[in-house]
């Protein structure tokens, strides 16, 4: 098959969206299907064998207003190309986020002079107007929804104050839209069984429109290491939100300095220096405990969780949870909370994880203290946790199943076309 597999944003660093670009495309390729990535800008970073199995990146690009080092700017008069590029300006001078929409819109009139270049088209977590132009040109279409963005506007505007909770409700203004697109795609996929009740309920989608396939990870690369650094805690969160929980970890490491000594927790994430994080670190007198990296490859993530004593996914909401997976993968024991998909991911109880109450503290301390304490609890849940992911977790499973369910759109595409042309002669 041809696939056109379009994602507004793609590095692997702006978490799982762009993990999911980048590990899919090289398997369905593997698989012998040709794939074209479209994407606007962090663009994707493709593994030698993806570009070997020739999967290709057309960009698209955006004003990149969103973007370090000058995030919100306003760009010149010489840098706009067209009225899309008002519209992104525009939408950002009133406070929403309008890549998902510009994107789709780019992408539309990029895919309408090429109808005859690929069999389908999946787009990854867009969902913007520009998608019902690309069904209108004739493209087989499917989306995937990694989770509803309805948790994070809720947990966003719960953590802002003031006026500010009117500009975070502006920003997630872009979910009117994903409703009302998700509505009218045929077919739909999504990571996790809690995900998939969570999107049907957000976005009204009749039961039976969504299909799961879960998120994979590379078991080559996140595999157990020979040493562990005593006191080690490693934290994989893709953003500095409210709905990664990590405020709830940075009190509970607070916690645990008082009575130990040797706690260090690692934080794999970009923290705003004048954010609440960041402020918090200073808050607790952790600075010294508290280790924060970014921008890290997927090998030198692996060799951080491999080499901690325990690995934490504090999060308020997970659609799925790769950090999760890439923990277990690693045979690393893990704390996590009760929160949405994380439970499905990581099995029974004490199968590969000790599991808490969301924005409990005192109960993440508590756990991970029990982990320091019990060598044989961290090697039965890091064992357990290897063995589920080499079970449950492959990008090559994660792109067959993806491919059969190209087949099926691809039938009911031909249906539909099929009776329209009966109906019309």
């Amino acid at each position: 098959m041809r696939v056109a597999l379009l994602s507004y944003r793609s590095k692997p660093h702006c978490g799982g969206q762009g993990v999911y670009v980048r590990h899919l495309s090289r398997e369905l390729a593997l698989l012998g299907h040709s794939v074209e990535i479209f994407s606007g800008q962090p663009y994707p970073e493709l593994d030698q064998s993806a570009i070997d199995a020739g999967v290709t990146i057309t960009k698209v690009p955006s004003l990149g207003l969103y973007d370090e080092p000058d995030p919100f700017r306003t760009p010149k008069l010489s840098e706009y190309r067209d009225w899309i590029d008002m519209l992104e300006v525009g939408s950002m001078w009133t406070a929403s986020f309008g890549e998902p929409l510009t994107f789709s819109l780019r992408v539309a009139r990029l895919l309408k002079e090429r109808r005859d270049d690929f069999d389908i088209v999946h787009d990854n977590q867009c969902l913007g107007y520009g998608l019902l132009e690309i069904q209108k040109a004739g493209f087989p279409l499917i989306a995937t929804i990694h989770h509803p963005i309805t948790r994070d506007r809720t947990l966003a505007v719960k953590a802002a104050k003031g006026w500010r909770k009117i500009t975070a409700w502006r920003w997630h203004s872009f979910l009117r839209m994903q409703g009302r697109v998700s509505r009218r795609i045929p077919e739909l996929l999504t990571v996790s069984r809690s995900s998939e009740v969570d999107i049907r309920k957000a976005f009204d989608i009749p039961s039976g429109r969504i299909t799961t396939i879960p998120l994979g990870v590379d078991t080559e690369i996140f595999t157990p290491g020979a040493d562990r650094v005593p006191g080690r805690i490693v934290c994989v969160a893709s953003a500095d939100a409210p709905l990664k929980g990590v405020s709830y970890l940075l009190e509970a490491v607070a916690k645990l300095a008082a009575e130990r000594d040797d706690v260090k927790l690692v934080l794999v994430s970009k923290l705003d220096p004048n954010g609440p994080s960041a402020k918090m670190i200073e808050d607790l007198a952790i600075a010294d405990r508290v280790s924060v990296v970014s921008g890290l490859e997927d090998a030198e993530i692996a060799e951080l969780l491999a080499s901690a004593e325990v690995a934490c996914v504090p999060s308020l909401y997970e659609g799925f949870s790769l950090p999760a997976v890439e923990a277990m993968s690693c045979g690393t024991p893990l704390v996590a909370t009760r929160a949405g998909a994380i439970p499905e991911v990581v099995g029974t109880s004490e199968e590969a994880a000790l599991l808490v109450p969301p924005r409990d503290s005192g109960r993440l301390a508590q756990a991970i203290g029990r982990l320091f304490d019990d060598a044989e609890l961290r090697a039965r849940l890091g064992s357990g946790g290897r063995r589920r992911a080499e079970e449950n977790y492959s990008w090559a499973a994660v792109a067959a199943k993806t491919a059969a369910h190209y087949e099926t759109v691809l039938a009911g595409h031909r249906r539909a076309t099929e009776g329209t042309s009966s109906a019309d002669s």
